[in-house]
């Protein structure tokens, strides 16, 4: 595509230079030469509105010239002092003051220099009137109705154009119509007055829109006397009474006037437009039909207007004139009217004098010709006079030429052309300058140009001379003129270079020599890159809707970056700037987003990119798919019982390939109206066989697919009724629903009524116990469901479901195998043991029972289990059954989740589909001591400088008898060391407080509490405190609820509390915060890590940290884990925990245990460390 641009670029460059190179030559101002009109008034009207009235004439030459004028063929001079001169110029201003009229008539103007003078055209200045209607007394008319009458207007001149209407005192229009007319002078004309004509105000208004001026004549009165027809009802003798009585008459014409006779003569200059009326009076009202004589009107220009009472043909030509014939009739007589038509023309143009240059001794030669109608008349004048009174010797005048032969300086003048006819004068001015001068190079020496790489350069060098010279071209380095066939060097001394390439870029010289002498100038040559565009993506396929995007990346020459432009259109046409205004179309630079695509916006995208010295473009095909249009024509043919094959054409497919079709079906008799799809068929066929039903009254249609999705159904096809058959197939999914014992409730899919193949479908059923040699019962049902009875429980029988119709019976049925309604089982399991696995889990084992004892399905055991009492204070509970499923044949089962050191009673029974049978007789045990839950709250009630006082509160689960408790406690100063951590036994339960002693002084401490049985210690709470400073209130706490300045201190202790809560605030934002976890992070442990990890779990990042330091053993009072494992790891919601037969194969995974320590990441679950 770029190749392509750049040609274009050099064929328009070619173009605009080769204008340039064919104007005529300009002498430079600095050369002596004649006057030359340069601007000049055309017709000035002085309308009253105005503050001046300016009159214009400029003109050029060397020397300069001065201006005279002339009035209506005689000078005219500016004695008037309201006249307003220029310097060196010869408009002149007339204010609007004062009476003015004196002023209009026709102004030439006149400039003169030595060497010659140069003449205007004739400039009219007109001073309007302004426009009256007379004051007149107009006397009422009176006429009898069906009478013709012309109301006159006879409007004042005025400045053209003029408007004119008639109108009632309320200023509303008088309505025109066949009968009534108003003519182009203005009169109005009624064909027959009728009785609703009488009005007293009929007003005629002139407007001159250029005036700004509308006047009104006087308002004319007009009486129209009724008269009874000849046929009324009245008697005889009133009839004849009415000698004036309304009669009917043929058409006589009004327009024309009948002074002017049956024919008329009207000119008309060609290219205006021409007017004929006519309108005749007569009653009934005659109508007007238009003709020209010996031809055919022309058609396109003419209209027929006001009812057909005015002709009207536009841009009149030469062809147009001839006789053209008006025929005014009704069903009593006609009248005619012959307008000869005669199209002329004002004095136009064929061949203009051309000013020129000529060098002394040298010959020319002014044609002059013009044609009009009548032909106009050719005058020469020199300098504005007559050329007889300047003749020249050699000179040669024709009316249409003059020649020159040998000319000398003294034949430098303005030669004037007129040409004149009855409409008017045009007038033709030609320079001649006989001129010797050295070579005049106008272009700038030292210009600098450039061009791209391909492209053709221009380098200029304008000049003037006379006689002719000659120019040539060389580059600076290089003492030869340029040669090759790249090279051209225009008449006007311009160079131009095609093909540029990097090596034309330098510095070049322009020499121009005539006889008088030369002359030279350098110009300057760069040569830039090409600017090159690529747009992606390239002819993309977008579906309908989506959002298209395109770049355009360009590369151009870095000095022409500044002025790169790029610009988007499609199919050749451009863009908006920046998009639509819907914002659905966004240009933003480089880049073009359409959303929302629709098929209008497929086509040719192209980006174009404009610099100041080049331009270039890239393209790509856009192609917007769409699902494709429905098929068309569907036709059915090859009409069978059991098929039919259907044709269609294919709709469009909107650029996507129709990849299938699916053929569609409705017939159903149950659900009417509904489609259904039959078959599918391969994008490239468009007939296919259909497979049918019997008995079903088919209708189709087709829907086509493409990659975009599927077009909409087409018009359905006729219908195609197939006869009835047998059934083709039996009911399937042959079933018992749930039934009472000794009864089977058989139920099946009933044939859909595409499958029912004829009417009267009803069902064949039989069944017998399976393997006895009995007859097969039979019972035929209409619906699909039947109730049996049966002598057994639970027992199997053969089934078969058949279907039949009023047409035969469907193929062979197949047995299905089905069983009697079931019965609770009737006998319990036998409970052998309960292990006890820990504090909180034991694994039961039973019996299971009798095969004939379930009476169906078995489809497992259920455990039924509550506490009765707690083994701590042997109080009593009462009865909360819990209960545990196990699936399948199983003789044992986990029950976990028990309370510890408390007393259970157990039951184990059987289930199947029917429900539960008997319990077993219920089975005592007793789960053994646990360790404690976590006491319930850890609190320092007295702290001094080496001494605090703990409280704390019972384990709200203890699981055993409570044996004490641990307490441990460590230094946690803000250091990155942590203390060793010091244990004490204490081993009264019932003491709920305790006192340590021998602490540090101004040290913080954790502490760690732990409730424990026999089995060992549970989850430790924990509490922070530091001990006092030295010496400051000592034995601060002691009987401290004794004191009476307690509340003051208290107070105290609340202000002070409040100041280091602000302060602790401050440091924490500022990043002081106190944190365990980033000491461990500084001074990690590697021991310490690794038991983390696969010990303990995630820690929470909760304020309450665990610590870390070297770990010493919890668990050295503690017995092996127990479990507390939920309900759903050992019921049927995860096998995987149990062998085959339900045996417990291992420990529980994820888990938690009542009664053990575990960490869960949460505040509580922390560990004391050893430094």
């Amino acid at each position: 595509m770029e190749p392509l641009l750049n040609g274009r670029g050099l064929i328009i460059s070619l173009i605009f230079f080769l204008l340039k190179f064919s104007t005529t030559t300009e002498i430079p101002p600095s050369v002596q030469q004649v006057p030359t009109i340069t601007k000049q008034s055309k017709v000035q009207v002085a309308f009253p509105f105005d503050e001046y009235f300016q009159i214009e004439c400029e003109a050029k030459g060397n020397p300069e010239p001065t201006f005279t004028w002339t009035k209506d063929g005689n000078p005219f001079y500016f004695t008037d002092h309201r006249i307003i001169t220029s310097n060196n110029s010869g408009t002149f201003r007339i204010p609007n003051e004062g009476h003015i009229s004196h002023f209009q008539g026709k102004y030439r103007c006149f400039a003169s220099n030595k060497l010659g003078i140069a003449m205007s055209e004739e400039i009219e200045f007109v001073v309007p009137s302004v426009p009256k209607f007379p004051k007149e007394k107009i006397d009422p008319l009176e006429v009898e109705e069906g009478d013709p009458i012309v109301l006159p207007c006879n409007p004042p001149k005025g400045l053209p154009p003029l408007h004119i209407y008639w109108m009632n005192i309320e200023l509303e229009h008088i309505e025109q119509d066949e009968r009534v007319y108003m003519s182009q002078k203005g009169d109005l004309y009624f064909a027959n007055v009728e009785e609703k004509d009488s009005r007293n105000d009929y007003c005629c208004f002139a407007a001159f829109p250029r005036l700004r001026t509308i006047v009104q004549k006087m308002p004319m009165k007009l009486t129209v006397n009724s008269l009874k027809h000849a046929n009324d009802s009245s008697s005889s003798t009133e009839i004849g009474s009415k000698a004036n009585s309304i009669k009917q008459r043929k058409p006589k014409l009004l327009l024309p006037p009948t002074e002017s006779g049956s024919e008329s003569s009207i000119t008309i200059l060609k290219g205006e437009t021409l007017l004929l009326e006519c309108f005749a009076e007569g009653l009934p009202t005659p109508q007007v039909d238009w003709n020209k004589i010996g031809g055919d009107l022309p058609k396109g220009r003419e209209t027929k207007e006001n009812y057909g009472k005015t002709l009207k043909i536009e841009n009149v030509s030469y062809q147009d004139k001839g006789n053209y014939r008006c025929t005014a009739s009704n069903f009593l007589g006609t009248a005619t009217h012959d307008f000869h038509v005669i199209v002329e023309e004002p004095p136009r143009w064929t061949k203009k004098p051309q000013s020129a240059v000529y060098s002394t001794g040298s010959n020319g030669i002014l044609l002059c010709e013009a044609e009009g109608e009548p032909q106009p008349t050719i005058k020469w004048r020199v300098n504005g006079s007559p050329i007889d009174n300047h003749p020249f010797a050699g000179d040669v005048v024709f009316p249409k030429e003059i020649s020159f032969t040998n000319l000398q300086p003294n034949h430098t003048a303005v030669y004037q052309c007129e040409a004149s006819n009855v409409h008017g004068t045009i007038l033709a001015s030609a320079n001649v300058d006989v001129v010797d001068v050295r070579p005049l190079i106008q272009t700038i020496d030292g210009e600098n140009y450039a061009t791209v790489v391909g492209y053709s350069a221009f380098l200029h060098c304008e000049f003037f001379a006379s006689p002719e010279a000659v120019v040539s071209w060389q580059k600076v380095e290089e003492a030869k003129p340029l040669e090759g066939r790249r090279y051209h060097v225009y008449d006007n001394g311009t160079l131009q270079i095609n093909r540029t390439t990097e090596e034309d870029a330098g510095s070049y010289s322009c020499w121009v020599e005539n006889a008088i002498g030369k002359t030279a100038v350098t110009a300057n040559l760069d040569i830039r890159n090409a600017t090159k565009l690529r747009v992606s993506p390239k002819n993309p396929r977008i579906p309908k809707l989506h959002t298209l995007e395109l770049h355009c990346e360009s590369k151009c020459d870095l000095h022409l970056k500044h002025s790169l432009k790029l610009s988007w259109s499609k199919d050749g046409e451009a863009f908006e700037i920046n998009g639509t205004e819907d914002g659905r179309i966004i240009i933003d630079g480089a880049n073009l987003t359409i959303s929302n695509v629709t098929l209008e916006d497929q086509g040719i995208y192209c980006c174009s990119a404009h610099t100041a010295l080049d331009s270039a473009a890239d393209i790509t095909q856009v192609t917007v798919l769409d699902v494709p249009d429905p098929p068309e024509n569907l036709h059915l043919s090859e009409r069978q019982n059991r098929s039919v094959r259907l044709t269609w054409e294919a709709g469009d497919d909107h650029n996507s390939n129709i990849s299938e079709y699916i053929v569609e079906f409705e017939g159903n008799k149950e659900e009417p109206g509904r489609w259904e799809e039959l078959t599918r068929v391969q994008g490239r066929k468009t007939t296919v066989i259909l497979p049918l039903a019997p008995f079903v009254r088919y209708q189709f249609r087709v829907i086509a697919m493409n990659e975009v999705g599927r077009s909409q159904p087409s018009q359905p096809s006729d219908h195609h009724e197939t006869p009835p058959a047998a059934p083709d197939r039996n009911p399937q999914n042959i079933r018992v629903q749930a039934s009472q014992p000794k009864e089977m409730i058989i139920k099946w899919e009933p044939l859909k009524s595409m499958e029912q193949n004829g009417p009267g479908l009803e069902y064949r059923v039989t069944w017998k116990p399976q393997g006895a040699p009995v007859e097969w019962e039979e019972e035929t049902v209409t619906n699909h469901t039947l109730r049996v009875m049966t002598p057994a429980v639970y027992a199997p029988y053969d089934v078969q479901v058949q279907a039949i119709n009023q047409l035969g019976s469907g193929p062979a049925p197949q047995s299905v195998t089905l069983y009697s309604g079931e019965d609770y089982p009737d006998t319990a399991p036998v409970i052998h043991g309960v292990d006890v696995i820990n504090s909180t889990l034991v694994k039961v084992t039973w019996s299971t029972i009798p095969k004939d004892r379930v009476h169906g399905r078995l489809k497992g055991y259920q455990i039924n289990w509550w506490k009765t009492k707690s083994l701590l204070d042997g109080r009593t509970h009462p009865k909360e059954v819990n209960v545990l499923r196990f699936s399948g044949q199983r003789n044992s089962g986990m029950v976990p989740s028990l309370d510890a050191f408390s007393e259970f009673h157990l039951t184990v029974l059987a289930y199947n589909s029917k429900g539960a049978g008997p319990e077993s007789e219920p089975y005592i045990f007793q789960t053994p001591e646990g360790v404690p839950e976590q006491p319930t709250f850890l609190k320092v009630i007295k702290v001094d400088k080496d001494t605090a006082t703990l409280s704390w509160g019972l384990p709200k689960k203890l699981n055993g008898n409570l044996t004490g408790y641990l307490l441990q406690y460590q230094i946690i100063n803000d250091t990155d060391e942590i203390g060793e951590l010091n244990d004490i036994n204490i081993t009264t339960p019932s003491k709920p407080s305790w006192h340590l002693s021998n602490l540090n002084a101004t040290t913080k401490y954790k502490f760690y509490l732990r409730a424990c049985t026999s089995q060992g210690c549970g989850k430790p709470i924990t509490e922070e405190s530091s001990t006092l400073g030295e010496g400051k209130y000592a034995g601060l706490y002691d009987d401290i609820s004794t004191q009476g300045w307690f509340i003051g201190l208290m107070c105290a202790i609340a202000l002070l509390t409040l100041v280091l809560l602000t302060v602790c605030f401050v440091k924490r934002n500022r990043g002081g915060k106190y944190s365990v976890k980033e000491k461990e992070d500084l001074h990690p442990d590697p021991e310490i890590q690794s038991v983390k990890d696969e010990t303990f779990g995630e820690y929470s990042d909760s304020d309450e940290k665990p610590l870390k330091g070297s770990l010493r053993s919890l668990n050295r009072d503690m017995q092996p884990t127990e479990s507390a494992d939920s309900l759903v790891e050992y019921g049927e919601g995860d096998h995987a925990l149990f062998n085959e037969d339900g045996s417990f194969i291992g420990a529980y995974a994820g888990s938690k245990e009542k009664g053990s320590v575990e960490s869960n990441g949460s505040s509580t679950a922390t560990f004391p460390l050893r430094a």
